[in-house]
């Protein structure tokens, strides 16, 4: 290395809180996915008239995990009159990416266990191969390729590498006490039954506890819940609101205690083949199962575009479509399964409110996310005592932590280049302010956000390394449940559809996962069948 250049690193190390470093002319490709067309839908909807008109039995708008779903149940059972809208970006929340021939996450990216009660899950997964037996068993047998292998996950804190997440080095005794006083009261929620039979935690959460000793936890917040139960320790407090952070995209003051609760005490799955908490994970993330998916579907059955307008009628449902080649399609379908974020819903279905979803009283809050990744040519050197995890967080840093593309490919010998995927939830200030600030950030002011962890983690060594960043936007990347999102009498509408409309997102969840996307989709394929 130049010793020009090097100092040049090091000064810009010195100069900064973050550890910025200049990009030295590093490709950055910006990717906002659905923003242009979510824009057009807010400020000018199409009022093309229709060049072509189609009758089908079932049209389902929108690609993610709850479209792709419905179209997979109902062609499992051997409807074949559907057609789905692949919508701005084939799937959603579980799309991917690739640098040559290493492929990434552009959203969401592992898959707890499925708990008894995921039972939908199990059957996509038996039908898809990731269950190789006993589907519907205590331990199932999974794919070994699907199955995170260690070492897993790592913490940078006080300086130091170390196993977990859960921040243990440099933390005193008192709070460690704490932690384990947590960690205790967490399982034995996970056994916690309501008056009704059920889990008070359960996954999808239409499978949990409706008692009232259990949702008046929804009344308060999770920080709030903490404080109650005299956890004072910083660093359990740290790890709370990361948890929030990570799954719900918000921090733990707005979170339902309720929710937060939920994160650690509903999922309980077993393998024959791995241990208990294990994750199934791919190199591409959920985009995996999504092609997984879309493989066990007709390719006719697929249209490339866009809906505008959706509208429901007494003989079904009526759906305009901008198609990828500039056609306009009115579809005539005897139903219809609107599998979109409610944020755009709004804007294509007139006179919303009628469901009895009210668009600006019961939308969830929707939260801003960066998901970034970085081509490297090599890999970073580490501590003999602290290898490259899946998962590598940094105590008390800005985003999220990185994930590893390569980690699940098996091979003596580590590959010459791996994607390093970075994610940040935008949790600072209100997600409106945030988005206005996204649509004006310059490349290099994403770049300082998507870098941040990495370069605390790194420093100068990372920059000899990095060849190209792809940096995937998400304005209103899930739905956050915030305190009071369990008795959202809008979601508890959309749940039960709206005549032969039928709805198919996390979002009726009030929060953003893949078994409740699974779930609404395979909920709205069951209608649909019903009639």
């Amino acid at each position: 290395m130049q010793r020009r250049l090097f100092l040049q690193w090091t000064a810009a190390l010195a100069l900064t809180g973050c550890g910025k470093l200049p990009r030295l002319g590093l490709p950055i490709q910006v990717y906002y996915p659905g923003m242009q067309a979510g824009h057009i839908l807010r400020d000018k909807p199409s009022t093309s008239p229709p060049t072509m008109r189609l009758k089908v039995g079932t049209v389902i708008v929108g690609s993610g995990i709850g479209g792709l779903m419905a179209a997979w149940k109902l062609w499992r059972e051997g409807y074949r009159d559907l057609l789905l809208i692949s919508g701005p970006e084939l799937g959603g929340n579980a799309a991917g990416g690739r640098f040559g021939n290493i492929p990434y996450p552009r959203g969401a990216h592992y898959l707890p266990l499925p708990s008894l009660e995921s039972t939908h899950i199990r059957e996509m997964l038996q039908d898809v191969g990731v269950i190789e037996r006993d589907a519907f068993a205590t331990h199932p047998y999974y794919d070994e390729t699907a199955i995170l292998h260690g070492p897993e996950d790592r913490l940078l804190c006080n300086g130091q590498w170390q196993d977990g997440i859960m921040p243990t080095h440099g933390v005193d005794e008192n709070e460690r006490m704490q932690q384990q006083r947590f960690v205790d009261q967490m399982e034995t929620l996970r056994h916690a039954m309501g008056a009704d039979g059920r889990r008070a935690f359960a996954i999808p959460i239409a499978q949990a506890s409706a008692d009232p000793v259990w949702r008046r936890l929804d009344r308060l917040s999770f920080k709030a819940w903490l404080i109650q139960q005299r956890y004072t320790a910083p660093s359990l407090h740290w790890y709370a609101n990361y948890c929030c952070r990570d799954d719900y995209g918000a921090d733990y003051d707005r979170i339902s205690a309720w929710a937060g609760l939920h994160y650690f005490a509903a999922r309980g799955g077993h393998a024959a083949n791995a241990a208990d908490g294990v994750l199934l994970t791919w190199p591409d993330g959920l985009h995996d199962l999504a092609k997984k998916l879309m493989a066990r579907l007709d390719p006719g059955c697929l249209l490339a575009g866009s809906a505008f307008r959706l509208v429901p009628t007494t003989q079904g449902v009526d759906a305009w479509i901008q198609t990828e080649d500039g056609r306009t399609l009115r579809i005539q379908a005897d139903h219809g399964v609107c599998a979109l974020p409610l944020h755009v819903a709004k804007h294509i279905i007139p006179n919303l409110a009628d469901s009895g979803f009210h668009p600006i009283q019961h939308m969830p809050l929707h939260a801003p996310w960066l998901v970034s990744n970085f081509l490297l040519d090599g890999f970073p050197a580490e501590p003999e005592h602290a290898p490259l995890a899946w998962d590598n967080v940094v105590y008390q840093g800005r985003g999220l932590g990185w994930v590893v593309a390569t980690h699940q490919w098996i091979r003596a010998a580590k590959p010459e280049q791996t994607v390093f995927t970075a994610y940040h939830a935008l949790a600072d200030g209100e997600p409106a302010d945030t988005r206005r600030w996204l649509q004006k950030a310059s490349a290099d002011e994403l770049y300082e956000l998507a870098a941040c962890d990495l370069e605390q983690a790194y420093g100068w060594r990372l920059r000899r390394h990095l060849k190209q960043l792809e940096i995937t936007v998400r304005g209103h990347a899930m739905a956050s449940p915030t305190v009071g999102f369990l008795d959202n009498p809008g979601l508890t509408a959309l749940r039960q559809g709206w005549g032969r409309l039928h709805f198919a997102h996390a979002d009726l969840s009030g929060y953003s996962v893949c078994e409740e996307a699974a779930w609404w989709g395979y909920q709205a394929a069951h209608r649909v069948l019903a009639g």
